[in-house]
């Protein structure tokens, strides 16, 4: 059969998520009624859906972000004054989009950090770029930089994303 050829072909041009559909495509029985049509768009989602996943993969880990955070797990019910409404909103990431800041305050413990991590994630899932950093290392790095001439690039680097968490929280002796 032309099976294995075919998905040797799609790996070969990277087309790894239609690859993976067509092999588990072959195997359904219900598959064989299909158009040609519906064959099709089930492979191309399918590709379609690997590549997000990957693109979002790669964000996250590039984000570097201190906590696994994710804006489902937001536990509302916390007595932080945290308006449900307004987190929500801030989830959309329409205000990363129009290039606005956000600032996070609020008592020691209560998860500013958590909850930046959770919009970073967020942003992530939008195809947004993300960093994370907390600031007395990043301010350690900074004059390190400026000493060896990457002071300018390390600015650059900075202003790259589409979302840059600074981390003040993490001023405590728990950073290297």
């Amino acid at each position: 059969m032309l099976n294995n050829p075919t998905i040797d072909m799609l790996r070969d041009l990277g087309l790894h998520g239609m690859a993976a559909a067509f092999q588990n495509l072959q195997t359904l029985p219900e598959a064989h009624s299909l158009e040609h049509s519906e064959w099709l768009a089930l492979l191309i989602e399918s590709e379609v859906t690997t590549r997000r996943q990957k693109r979002f993969e790669a964000r996250a880990r590039a984000a570097r972000l201190r906590h696994d955070a994710q804006v489902e797990n937001v536990d509302f019910r916390a007595a932080r004054g945290l308006d449900r409404n307004l987190f929500l909103k801030l989830a959309g990431c329409d205000f990363i989009r129009q290039q606005h800041n956000l600032l996070l305050i609020g008592p020691a413990g209560v998860g500013k950090s958590w909850l930046a991590c959770a919009l970073g994630h967020q942003a992530c899932r939008e195809d947004l770029s993300v960093a994370y950093h907390r600031v007395p290392r990043l301010f350690a790095t900074l004059a390190l930089a400026r000493d060896d001439g990457r002071y300018g690039r390390l600015l650059k680097a900075l202003a790259k994303p589409d979302l840059l968490i600074l981390d003040l929280c993490a001023a405590r002796s728990d950073v290297e």
